[in-house]
């Protein structure tokens, strides 16, 4: 799976083998390889939230595109506190919401057969 995939990297000209080297920590998938992309999915929801943040505020303080070219700067309105704090809250009811899901409903998107106990003297039937 990670080796073929990382593989497309080397179709890079020039750089391609240094990229796959440098991203597998090594000639081959091994535990470096496994720590970079554990910790590349821990830090991309906070990079991407940053990114989103930043961009809501760039929105709102330069504007979307016109493309009527209409003039709107009368009916502008500042984006502190109004625009923020309705931002801010939808972010928060949305964080609040999924947490709740999270913690009181932990199993409601798991396969079923995760629940019935494992049975060591009787060998599953897609394994046999």
């Amino acid at each position: 799976g990670a080796t073929v995939i990382t593989n497309l990297l080397s179709a890079i000209p020039y750089l391609g083998e240094t990229l796959v080297l440098w991203l597998w920590g090594g000639f081959a998938v091994d535990n470096p390889t496994l720590t970079r992309f554990f910790t590349i999915h821990f830090l991309l929801p906070f990079i991407l939230s940053a990114m989103i943040f930043i961009h809501l505020i760039f929105l709102h303080e330069m504007g979307s595109s016109n493309p009527l070219g209409t003039p709107l700067n009368n009916d502008k309105i500042p984006f502190y506190p109004y625009f923020l704090i309705k931002d801010m809250l939808g972010y928060s009811l949305f964080a609040f919401l999924f947490l709740m899901f999270l913690l009181y409903l932990p199993y409601s998107l798991n396969d079923p057969d995760n629940f019935i106990p494992a049975n060591p003297l009787n060998t599953p039937l897609h394994i046999q």
